[in-house]
């Protein structure tokens, strides 16, 4: 006699995780953050941000695109000329990006002092 099997619960994941996921990666806040003073031109974004790959920007700059953060504008001109800019969803993500950055300066020396302390205990 065959005993039907309990399926495991199917466990929904977070409602937030993957915009948190995009907005969270290692280059999105800081093109945000270039775009917050205005549109500006690949070149431009790319020397704002300084140590990013064209190919990791272009990458970067399509999911933000994706999600809604920023428009992209295409001109027919040789050579191309492409602009970006905010949308008011962008925009909307200035504030509290703000307030993590701000977080993030003041207490950079405390946690720099505590990954120091750390890898000092590691050593031992």
């Amino acid at each position: 006699m065959d005993l039907p099997h309990a399926e495991a619960p199917v466990r929904e994941p977070c409602p937030i995780r993957d915009i948190l996921d995009r907005i969270g990666d290692r280059w999105s806040l800081l093109a945000l953050f270039a775009l917050a003073s205005g549109t500006l031109r690949f070149t431009e974004l790319r020397r704002a941000i300084g140590d990013i790959s064209q190919r990791m920007l272009a990458q970067t700059l399509r999911t933000l695109e994706q999600d809604g953060f920023l428009t992209r504008t295409a001109y027919p001109t040789i050579p191309p000329r492409v602009d970006y800019a905010l949308t008011p969803l962008g925009r909307s993500l200035l504030a509290p990006m703000d307030t993590l950055l701000g977080w993030a300066k003041a207490n950079q020396p405390a946690i720099h002092a505590a990954r120091a302390a750390y890898a000092a205990r590691a050593r031992d």
